[in-house]
């Protein structure tokens, strides 16, 4: 995994209420959240993308839970697995029995299961970073502050969204597409201009300086924030001060 990227946490959780609750306090935490209550689905999800954890609710509509799980393991899959299980202990012991890392008991704490998901990540290496670094440009995911060359930066939450994303991909391009369902939460149908224009409040406010820049058009695709490594060896200084004329 890429040392700026967010964990990705599946959820797999019927209720919607619960599953906006839990998506909340996951991407508060810094995570990177997607949700399915459709059990068909999770089990592809799980073999096209990179996760690096599974929430699970035992009670999903067109199957079971444990029945997933069991699914999962025999396929081989290694992900690690939170079960939200009931209260009794029959029901943790067949959760973990089934191949699940770890359970909470409904109804639960939102603080015992952030521990209990940081716990799990630790033990698999992908522990979220809470403060991202460009150049002289600070992200803090859990203050939601940001700063550039000691400077506070104000920004509103979407603009702090769209920056995050940005930064969890730093020296990668992120097409228009990536950004508007990190920040938005949907797939565009037709063109918008939503993301240019968040992308112009975020120059004005945190790279208005030309010679020390570090989000960049990428024609066709969308936009870059460069990675620290690149910035040094454009003739910057690590801590940002420029030493070069300005580049487009």
């Amino acid at each position: 995994m890429e040392t700026n990227r967010p964990p990705r946490i599946l959820l797999a959780v019927d209720d919607e209420s619960v599953a906006q609750l839990l998506t909340d306090q996951f991407e508060a935490d810094g995570y990177a959240v997607e949700v399915t209550p459709n059990g068909a689905r999770l089990i592809e999800l799980i073999e096209q993308r990179d996760y690096q954890l599974l929430v699970l609710d035992p009670n999903l509509p067109n199957m079971s839970g444990i029945d997933l799980l069991l699914q999962l393991r025999a396929r081989g899959s290694r992900l690690p697995v939170l079960i939200l299980t009931g209260g009794r202990v029959e029901d943790r012991v067949a959760s973990l029995d089934a191949g699940a890392d770890d359970c909470v008991t409904k109804p639960f704490s939102l603080n015992e299961l952030a521990a209990r998901v940081r716990a799990l990540l630790r033990r698999s290496g992908a522990e979220a970073r809470t403060v991202l670094r460009v150049a002289d440009l600070e992200l803090d995911r859990l203050e939601r502050k940001v700063q550039r060359a000691g400077r506070v930066v104000v920004l509103t939450p979407k603009e702090f969204a769209v920056l995050e994303c940005l930064m969890c991909h730093a020296g990668q391009p992120v097409d228009r597409a990536a950004i508007l369902e990190h920040v938005w939460g949907f797939q565009p149908r037709t063109m918008t201009n939503l993301v240019d224009v968040y992308i112009n409040y975020l120059r004005r406010k945190v790279d208005s300086d030309p010679y020390r820049r570090l989000i960049h058009t990428v024609r066709g695709i969308g936009y870059r924030i460069v990675s620290p490594a690149e910035y040094v060896a454009a003739g910057h200084s690590p801590s940002g001060a420029a030493t070069f004329s300005p580049r487009r």
